[in-house]
């Protein structure tokens, strides 16, 4: 079942879409957002394999979207101009959708991702090797996708239904509205790990560990015991008596 999401600023495209989709056996709509930002809330909180994203919006257009993902789902333009075609070929995308679209050529295209979906799940599975990381990631905060390096990250802390994530004594953490499990998704595992229900940090950071708490930098982290065995043996290390 691949998880899908649509992003388009008019609603009959919405809804045209969304009909596609559920009559596809193997695809699941999460959700249909009606522009970028939006969406890149969806991909913080939500797993996705597929999106069907236009192209023509206000204020942030489907191409820069594309242009700013981490996220490795796959896209497909469906939009009502056929000149950005190279360009979406240009981007990687997997289709280009010319709307109105048939279900015919919908279908198609969902054939097309699925092949592709089915074919990096055997390659995931039979190499049992994580994937390159870009060294980066996009969040939603203060009405902007921001940009931040992995190796500024020190410490994610859980506030609810957002996170702060700290980037340095000097630096001011960044707050988006994200779970603590869609954070940790996207961090590379050999760098970060869960020490606390409401922390992630980053191992490269660490200072000192003393009664139970890591410090790093200005910060003092609580080790909870559900992941203390896990820490002290990932670290390689004695529990400090």
């Amino acid at each position: 079942m691949m998880r899908c999401l649509i992003v388009d600023d008019e609603k009959l495209a919405l809804d045209l879409m969304e009909d596609n989709i559920r009559q596809v056996p193997f695809l699941q709509l999460v959700a249909r957002c009606k522009n970028p930002l939006d969406a890149m809330e969806i991909l913080n909180s939500e797993s996705i394999d597929l999106i069907f994203l236009d192209i023509q919006m206000p204020g942030i257009t489907g191409i820069q979207f594309l242009q700013s993902l981490k996220n490795s789902a796959m896209v497909v333009f469906v939009t009502a101009y056929e000149k950005y075609a190279l360009e979406g070929y240009n981007l990687d995308v997997l289709d280009y959708l010319v709307k109105p679209v048939s279900f015919e050529r919908f279908l198609k295209a969902a054939n097309k991702a699925l092949e592709l979906f089915n074919l990096r799940n055997n390659q995931s599975k039979s190499s049992g090797e994580p994937a390159d990381h870009p060294g980066y990631i996009f969040v939603s905060a203060d009405y902007s996708l921001v940009k931040i390096n992995i190796e500024d990250i020190t410490v994610i802390e859980g506030l609810k239904d957002y996170i702060r994530i700290h980037l340095g004594p000097s630096a001011k953490p960044v707050i988006t509205r994200m779970s603590m499990k869609a954070i940790e998704d996207k961090l590379p595992s050999q760098q970060f790990i869960r020490v606390h229900k409401s922390y992630i940090i980053s191992i490269h950071r660490i200072a000192s560990i003393r009664k139970g708490r890591i410090l790093i930098d200005h910060l003092e982290i609580p080790i909870s015991d559900n992941y203390r065995e896990q820490f002290f043996k990932r670290i390689e290390g004695p529990e400090p008596s």
